[in-house]
Protein backbone atom coordinates (compact mmCIF):
# COMPACT_ATOMS: atom_id res chain seq x y z
CA UNK A 1 0.00 0.00 0.00
CA UNK A 2 1.64 3.50 -0.76
CA UNK A 3 2.19 6.07 1.36
CA UNK A 4 -1.02 8.11 0.06
CA UNK A 5 -3.62 5.05 0.22
CA UNK A 6 -2.19 4.55 3.89
CA UNK A 7 -3.24 8.40 4.56
CA UNK A 8 -6.46 8.17 2.96
CA UNK A 9 -7.26 5.04 4.95
CA UNK A 10 -6.44 6.41 8.22
CA UNK A 11 -8.08 9.78 7.36
CA UNK A 12 -11.79 7.85 6.54
CA UNK A 13 -11.30 5.34 10.00
CA UNK A 14 -10.39 8.31 12.21
CA UNK A 15 -13.92 10.54 10.01
CA UNK A 16 -15.59 7.16 10.59
CA UNK A 17 -14.75 7.11 14.38
CA UNK A 18 -16.00 10.99 14.58
CA UNK A 19 -19.44 10.42 13.16
CA UNK A 20 -20.35 7.22 15.69
CA UNK A 21 -18.63 9.52 18.68
CA UNK A 22 -21.28 12.46 17.30
CA UNK A 23 -23.80 9.78 17.59
CA UNK A 24 -23.82 9.48 13.26
CA UNK A 25 -24.03 5.93 12.51
CA UNK A 26 -25.51 5.98 8.83
CA UNK A 27 -22.49 8.89 8.30
CA UNK A 28 -19.97 6.79 9.70
CA UNK A 29 -21.26 3.70 7.33
CA UNK A 30 -21.09 5.99 4.37
CA UNK A 31 -17.66 6.50 5.08
CA UNK A 32 -16.62 2.94 5.66
CA UNK A 33 -18.35 2.35 2.31
CA UNK A 34 -15.49 4.55 0.45
CA UNK A 35 -12.88 2.54 1.88
CA UNK A 36 -13.71 0.03 0.31
CA UNK A 37 -15.21 -3.94 0.37
CA UNK A 38 -15.66 -4.85 3.88
CA UNK A 39 -14.51 -7.93 3.26
CA UNK A 40 -10.99 -6.42 2.83
CA UNK A 41 -11.37 -4.53 6.10
CA UNK A 42 -8.81 -5.54 9.35
CA UNK A 43 -10.21 -5.96 12.79
CA UNK A 44 -10.66 -2.32 13.73
CA UNK A 45 -12.68 -1.36 10.39
CA UNK A 46 -15.30 -4.41 10.93
CA UNK A 47 -16.06 -3.18 14.60
CA UNK A 48 -16.69 0.30 13.61
CA UNK A 49 -18.64 -1.09 11.07
CA UNK A 50 -20.62 -3.67 13.61
CA UNK A 51 -20.54 -0.36 16.25
CA UNK A 52 -22.19 1.20 13.23
CA UNK A 53 -25.24 -1.47 12.65
CA UNK A 54 -25.70 -2.08 15.83
CA UNK A 55 -26.81 1.91 16.32
CA UNK A 56 -28.96 1.59 13.36
CA UNK A 57 -30.53 -1.51 15.36
CA UNK A 58 -29.29 -3.45 12.71
CA UNK A 59 -28.21 -6.07 14.91
CA UNK A 60 -27.88 -9.29 12.80
CA UNK A 61 -25.72 -7.42 10.23
CA UNK A 62 -23.53 -5.99 12.80
CA UNK A 63 -22.91 -9.56 14.23
CA UNK A 64 -21.44 -10.07 11.34
CA UNK A 65 -19.25 -7.63 11.12
CA UNK A 66 -18.57 -8.09 14.93
CA UNK A 67 -17.77 -11.87 14.62
CA UNK A 68 -14.71 -11.15 12.31
CA UNK A 69 -13.42 -8.51 14.04
CA UNK A 70 -13.39 -10.79 17.03
CA UNK A 71 -11.78 -12.97 15.09
CA UNK A 72 -8.71 -10.68 14.23
CA UNK A 73 -9.00 -8.87 17.71
CA UNK A 74 -9.91 -11.50 20.56
CA UNK A 75 -8.60 -9.33 23.49
CA UNK A 76 -10.33 -6.44 22.17
CA UNK A 77 -13.61 -6.14 25.12
CA UNK A 78 -15.37 -3.46 23.31
CA UNK A 79 -15.61 -6.49 20.32
CA UNK A 80 -17.02 -8.59 22.74
CA UNK A 81 -19.63 -6.23 24.73
CA UNK A 82 -20.84 -5.16 21.23
CA UNK A 83 -21.53 -8.66 20.14
CA UNK A 84 -22.69 -9.80 23.97
CA UNK A 85 -25.11 -6.43 23.11
CA UNK A 86 -26.70 -7.59 19.66
CA UNK A 87 -26.36 -11.48 20.84
CA UNK A 88 -29.16 -10.53 23.51
CA UNK A 89 -31.71 -8.05 21.00
CA UNK A 90 -31.33 -11.09 18.50
CA UNK A 91 -32.62 -13.44 21.29
CA UNK A 92 -29.57 -15.48 20.89
CA UNK A 93 -28.78 -15.30 25.06
CA UNK A 94 -26.36 -17.85 25.22
CA UNK A 95 -24.01 -16.70 22.31
CA UNK A 96 -24.18 -13.66 24.60
CA UNK A 97 -23.40 -14.70 27.46
CA UNK A 98 -20.46 -16.60 25.81
CA UNK A 99 -19.45 -13.27 24.27
CA UNK A 100 -19.31 -11.57 27.75
CA UNK A 101 -17.54 -14.54 28.86
CA UNK A 102 -14.46 -14.38 26.05
CA UNK A 103 -14.14 -10.61 27.60
CA UNK A 104 -14.10 -11.92 30.90
CA UNK A 105 -10.83 -13.99 30.28
CA UNK A 106 -9.00 -10.93 28.79
CA UNK A 107 -10.53 -8.81 31.30
CA UNK A 108 -11.29 -10.62 34.46
CA UNK A 109 -11.33 -7.85 36.75
CA UNK A 110 -14.01 -5.39 34.59
CA UNK A 111 -16.69 -4.57 36.61
CA UNK A 112 -18.98 -3.90 33.33
CA UNK A 113 -18.33 -7.10 31.83
CA UNK A 114 -19.78 -9.08 35.17
CA UNK A 115 -22.82 -6.52 35.43
CA UNK A 116 -23.71 -7.20 31.99
CA UNK A 117 -22.86 -10.87 32.47
CA UNK A 118 -25.45 -10.67 35.27
CA UNK A 119 -27.98 -9.52 33.20
CA UNK A 120 -27.83 -12.04 30.45
CA UNK A 121 -27.89 -15.08 32.72
CA UNK A 122 -30.69 -13.45 34.92
CA UNK A 123 -32.52 -12.98 31.47
CA UNK A 124 -31.67 -17.04 30.73
CA UNK A 125 -33.02 -17.85 33.92
CA UNK A 126 -29.50 -18.52 35.23
CA UNK A 127 -30.11 -17.49 38.88
CA UNK A 128 -27.65 -18.65 40.84
CA UNK A 129 -24.88 -17.48 38.40
CA UNK A 130 -26.34 -14.07 37.70
CA UNK A 131 -26.40 -12.86 41.76
CA UNK A 132 -22.51 -14.27 41.55
CA UNK A 133 -21.84 -12.32 38.37
CA UNK A 134 -23.96 -8.81 39.58
CA UNK A 135 -21.89 -9.61 43.24
CA UNK A 136 -18.77 -9.51 42.13
CA UNK A 137 -19.47 -6.89 39.86
CA UNK A 138 -20.79 -4.56 42.75
CA UNK A 139 -17.33 -5.88 44.82
CA UNK A 140 -15.70 -4.37 41.70
CA UNK A 141 -17.49 -1.37 41.25
CA UNK A 142 -20.38 -0.42 43.67
CA UNK A 143 -21.39 2.46 42.07
CA UNK A 144 -23.54 -0.58 39.71
CA UNK A 145 -26.14 -0.70 42.62
CA UNK A 146 -27.57 2.47 41.57
CA UNK A 147 -28.43 0.44 37.75
CA UNK A 148 -30.28 -2.29 39.14
CA UNK A 149 -33.50 -0.85 40.03
CA UNK A 150 -34.26 0.62 36.82
CA UNK A 151 -32.21 -2.99 35.24
CA UNK A 152 -35.07 -4.85 33.27
CA UNK A 153 -32.81 -7.50 32.66
CA UNK A 154 -32.99 -8.60 36.22
CA UNK A 155 -37.12 -8.58 36.45
CA UNK A 156 -36.61 -12.52 36.15
CA UNK A 157 -35.42 -12.32 39.40
CA UNK A 158 -36.21 -9.16 40.90
CA UNK A 159 -38.12 -10.75 43.79
CA UNK A 160 -35.87 -13.58 44.77
CA UNK A 161 -34.81 -13.67 48.19
CA UNK A 162 -31.00 -13.87 47.40
CA UNK A 163 -31.24 -11.07 45.07
CA UNK A 164 -33.11 -9.08 47.29
CA UNK A 165 -30.64 -9.31 49.87
CA UNK A 166 -27.37 -9.01 47.54
CA UNK A 167 -29.19 -5.90 45.76
CA UNK A 168 -30.08 -3.88 49.20
CA UNK A 169 -26.81 -4.14 50.76
CA UNK A 170 -25.64 -0.90 51.88
CA UNK A 171 -21.99 -0.31 50.72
Amino acid sequence: MMARDRIRLKHLQRQAEGYLELGMPQQALETLAKIGDPDSFGSHLLYLQGEALRSLQRYEEAIVSLEKAAEGDPRNIQIWLALGWCYKRCGRLESAIEAIQKALEVEPGEALLHYNLACYLSLAGQKHRAIRALARALKLDPHYRQLIDKEPDFDPIRNDPDFLALSSLVV
